[in-house]
């Protein structure tokens, strides 16, 4: 049957958007006069409205259902505004519908969305029976279960959002035409509408700009004190000034444009300039931020800190200049408690004094040193009766103490009694072989100076063919091979060290080499005990032995070492230079036994194509296994060994090398003192200039 409605051409509305907007969307009408209805949804409004009273609102209803129940219709009662509900009006509608035939009531609310589904769902049920029956649930738990799907929806949007916009610069319609597709986006503005899924993507875009001003902000006040310290490094150029007048003196720096930007509208991060990330330079209106103003002060304090700490620095230096209590060599530790105060722990870390302090013991161990070599000259007499290339006596190294120990200067070297030893030792050298190499003024050598001079003016005829022929990395060193077992290896080898100077270097002929020892005890098929090494080259081998155990080892060792090198390119230790060398310490083996030791080593010597040592006699060479003279031997041999492979490998380069001229046009005698503050420039230069020169 067709029921007949009173509000026939009235505008029917479809969804919450459309309030308010009605020209942006398809107008419809209600329909005039007499149309089907199947069932009735009856509202009542349970919210505290202004100048109404429910129980007035609860009897109209009551008169509308008796009406309505008339048509034989399906009626439910739909609770509206329940977000707004007073709970007596809610329970006046609940037992108003029990009291009416048991109706059916669905609690809802329009604007949270709460079911308003329900309520049609509800009704469609009643007039179509073969439907299942609806579950009503109460507002409260249909209000929490919509929380939940929106909450679950919206999170589900911001990751759609968080994937797609990377950029604080897109725009709305660009986005959501791209987010159009997706499922997340429909179902949350299924649930939300348009306007709010615009207004979190609005909030995403601020949150990443903000993210972005941050991360030029940090890089802005990074770069900050580059730039002070480059524009404005010295205190007391700003230490007076205001920060307004500090800030002019930075815009009239020359690479102030280097470093800063001065923008026609400011702040900084509301411009175009947040935008471009290829300009670093520091927006000028930062400084006037906190955090600026903090890295401005936190430079000056820095400079200011500087300033004291090189104060100090300077106190520190000048205290150990005038303390009684440092003295040459004497550790760290000992001086730490006679030269510290109070202030120098505050202001330096403890690092800083220990360097400061090698440093001035550098300085006081060289001028000492310079001092006592001047000594040594004074007293050359002291040194005149000692045997040519003998190492002084214990007891003549005694006589010399003594006599230079009454001097300050010989006083001053208490604590570095091994390098004063050392520099008598050198000074001996020096007296027997007065070379540059042995000179102890070293770079002030004139020797050394004047070859400079006249290497870098003149090149003689019989170097211009041969200037550079093929240099020999290793032409002053000699790499020697110690064989022995049970210890005599070792212990020749620290006798030898002795011998040389603090830098591992012998005296042959006047002229100083560096030797290379490397003894040798074990098998030498094993890597540790081989000969040769990918850094030791070994120009000869010397080969200690006193028993027939010993000797045997020593025949064994170079057998083997020789069966590792056949049939290699490199057959080096085939013919490598060896002196057999029969130990006699101190003259322990006596009588037959020596003399059949002797024998077997020269019969061995002889086989193995090698020198033979005759044992040290006793009482020579203080007590050593091999005496001086001996080493010295054995070291002149491998060098002129030496010195044969070296002319063999460049007698092709010099055969056509002319000879050199018989005589000079001009010599010149000078005797200078090395080390004398008047160089050999002086002297030589105004001859070496000379146009006839």
């Amino acid at each position: 049957a067709a029921t007949k409605l009173a509000s026939a051409e009235k505008l029917m509305y479809f969804c919450t958007d459309q309030l308010g907007l009605e020209q942006d969307f398809e107008q419809k009408q209600m329909p005039d006069g007499k149309l089907p209805v199947d069932g009735f949804l009856l509202c009542v409004d349970v919210s505290r409205g202004m100048n109404r009273n429910f129980d007035e609102q609860l009897k109209f209803v009551s008169n509308l259902y008796n009406q309505l129940a008339k048509t034989k219709k399906p009626v439910v009662v739909v609770l509206t505004k329940c977000d707004e509900g007073v709970e007596r009006y809610i329970r006046d509608a609940h037992a108003f519908a029990l009291g009416k035939k048991n109706l059916q009531v669905v609690e809802t609310s329009a604007r949270s969305n709460v079911n308003v589904d329900l309520a049609f769902s509800t009704l469609v049920q009643l007039v179509d029976k073969s439907r299942g029956k609806a579950k009503i649930i109460p507002y409260f738990e249909a209000l929490k279960q919509q929380s939940q799907q929106i909450a679950a929806a919206k999170d589900k949007y911001e990751w759609l959002v968080g994937r797609i916009v990377k950029s604080h610069n897109e725009a709305w319609p660009n986005v959501s035409r791209k987010m159009q597709p997706a499922p997340e986006y429909q179902d949350y503005v299924y649930l939300e509408g348009t306007q709010k899924a615009k207004k979190l993507f609005l909030q995403h875009v601020q949150r990443l700009k903000q993210e972005h001003i941050e991360r030029r902000r940090k890089a802005y006040l990074a770069l900050l004190p580059q730039a002070l310290d480059a524009l404005v490094p010295e205190l007391d150029e700003i230490d007076h000034l205001s920060r307004a007048k500090a800030e002019k003196l930075l815009e009239a720096k020359p690479d102030f444009l280097k470093w800063f930007v001065v923008l026609e509208e400011t702040p900084w991060d509301a411009t175009s300039h947040v935008d471009d990330v290829d300009n670093e330079r520091i927006p000028f209106d930062l400084l006037e931020t906190p955090a600026a103003e903090q890295l401005y002060e936190a430079h000056l304090e820095k400079l200011r800190n500087e300033r004291k700490r090189a104060e100090m620095r300077r106190a520190f230096r000048e205290n150990l200049e005038t303390s009684p209590f440092v003295t040459p060599g004497k550790p760290w530790e000992e001086a730490r408690s006679f030269i510290m105060n109070e202030d120098f722990y505050l202001w330096l870390e403890e690092p800083v004094y220990m360097d400061i302090y090698g440093k001035h013991q550098k300085q006081l161990i060289d001028r000492a040193k310079e001092d006592f070599q001047e000594l040594l000259l004074e007293y050359s007499e002291l040194f005149y009766e000692l045997e040519l290339d003998a190492k002084p006596s214990k007891e003549k190294m005694g006589v010399i103490q003594e006599v230079l120990g009454e001097e300050q200067r010989f006083k001053a070297l208490q604590k570095l009694q091994a390098e004063r030893d050392a520099l008598i030792l050198k000074h001996i050298h020096f007296v027997y072989h007065p070379t540059k190499e042995t000179c102890p003024s070293c770079g002030g050598c004139v020797d050394a100076r004047v070859e400079q001079l006249l290497g870098s003016r003149f090149v003689r005829p019989a170097e211009r063919h041969q200037r550079n022929p093929l240099p020999d990395a290793n032409v002053d060193r000699i790499n020697l091979v110690i064989l022995g077992k049970d210890g005599l290896a070792r212990e020749l080898a620290n006798e030898i060290r002795a011998l040389c100077t603090s830098d591992d270097r012998y005296v042959i002929e006047g002229k100083m080499y560096e030797l290379s020892l490397r003894p040798i005890e074990g098998n030498v098929r094993l890597p540790v005990n081989a000969f040769q090494t990918p850094t030791f080259q070994p120009h000869g081998c010397l080969c200690l032995y006193n028993s027939k155990e010993s000797l045997s080892y020593v025949v064994e060792s170079i057998e083997k070492s020789r069966e590792c090198t056949v049939g290699r390119r490199d057959n080096h230790l085939a013919q490598l230079p060896l002196t057999l060398a029969l130990v006699n310490k101190r003259g322990d083996a006596g009588g037959d036994t020596l003399q059949s030791l002797i024998q077997q080593g020269q019969q061995i010597a002889s086989k193995l194509q090698c020198g033979f040592l005759d044992p040290a006699s006793a009482g020579i060479g203080y007590g050593r296994n091999i005496n001086e003279k001996q080493i010295g031997q054995v070291l002149k041999g491998l060098l002129d060994s030496k010195r044969n492979l070296n002319l063999l490998s460049s007698t092709s380069g010099l055969k056509d090398a002319p000879a050199p001229p018989a005589d000079a046009d001009l010599r010149i005698v000078m005797c200078l003192m090395c080390g004398d503050p008047v160089s050999a420039d002086d002297v030589l230069l105004p001859i070496l200039q000379a146009p006839a020169c």
